[in-house]
């Protein structure tokens, strides 16, 4: 019998995989996610997720360069390994070279947990100030969201599951 291979969750070490496989041949990885994050946040349109992130970029980076633009993303999806994006546009207006910082976010956080949409801004805003993946950045990410390792842990959990419910979905 070879084992489930679970895409989201191949950096981590075998245990917490086999507690993952446990969960998902017992039938309770749904039940394990709905305990631990039954909420759904209220930040359902443009405009909103954009105040969303400005106020945690207030708290938290008063420094960082601003946002001008923050936007839920029909086309991020796990088939382009995306979840967010944050970029920087530069423009030439008249003589001078103006940047514009925006921030994309997945659609499918629209229906997600308040945390793992506050831990995919809390990643993308991050990157204002830290570019790569280093342990300056996942510092910053836990000193703006507490408990950040395990949220995105439980973030690639939810994305298994979501899988394999669409599998299920598709067989009935």
């Amino acid at each position: 019998m070879t084992a489930l291979v679970l895409k989201y969750l191949q950096a981590y070490p075998h245990d917490l995989q086999d507690q993952v496989r446990h969960l998902i041949a017992q039938g309770k990885l749904g039940d394990y996610l709905q305990q631990r994050y039954a909420e759904r946040h209220d930040v359902q349109s443009d405009k909103a997720l954009y105040a969303y992130a400005l106020a945690l970029k207030q708290e938290h980076l008063r420094n960082a360069p601003n946002i001008d633009k923050v936007l839920f993303d029909n086309r991020l999806d796990l088939t382009h390994r995306a979840l967010g994006l944050h970029s920087t546009i530069s423009r030439v207006q008249g003589g001078r070279l103006k940047s514009k910082k925006e921030i994309r976010v997945a659609s499918l956080f629209k229906e997600a947990a308040p945390q793992f949409l506050k831990m995919i801004v809390v990643h993308e805003l991050a990157h204002f100030k830290e570019s790569d993946h280093n342990k300056a950045f996942y510092q910053l990410c836990e000193h703006m969201q507490p408990g950040y390792h395990q949220l995105e842990f439980d973030l690639r959990v939810y994305l298994t599951w979501r899988d394999l419910k669409g599998q299920d979905d598709g067989r009935q």
